[in-house]
């Protein structure tokens, strides 16, 4: 978009340097034109892009309080959101989404840290712990903590 905002400026100052005009002052006054556009486009603010993914700093995956050590932990599941779920006969995946807008595909028996993925249903994948508890996340991004699933 900026390049086609600077070769439009480009083409409006070389044009009256190649304008047959006769006139001095028009020349002038079209000169004054695109100085006065530029210094618009100048002062125009890039925008950038919403990332869908990435929510605000201050929503966090669960409405309760977080554990201090998964705060710290990057592949904390609190730090996910869950994106899809596919299940098939013999292979099922899910896609966890972190705040930068990264996907992570999982397969069934793979870790995420220090959890493994032991199990999903049609709205929820579930966790293994290593001190044998479950966590679970689903698409409302609820992350829960279960002894058993």
């Amino acid at each position: 978009m900026n390049f086609f905002k600077i070769l439009f400026i480009i083409s409006l100052l070389t044009l009256p340097s190649i304008s047959y005009s006769d006139s001095h002052d028009q020349k002038q006054e079209v000169l004054d034109k695109v100085k006065e556009i530029a210094k618009e486009i100048e002062e125009e603010e890039e925008v950038p892009l919403n990332d869908p993914f990435a929510g605000n700093e201050g929503t966090g995956s669960m409405s309760g309080n977080i554990p201090a050590d998964e705060q710290e932990n990057e592949l904390s599941l609190y730090n996910f959101k869950l994106a899809g779920l596919i299940s098939g006969k013999d292979y099922s995946y899910i896609s966890i989404v972190n705040s930068g807008g990264e996907v992570l595909t999982l397969s069934l028996g793979q870790f995420l840290g220090k959890i493994q993925l032991v199990d999903l249903r049609l709205t929820e994948a579930i966790f293994k712990k290593e001190d044998g508890k479950y966590m679970i996340i689903d698409f409302n991004n609820q992350v829960r903590e279960a002894d058993e699933y």
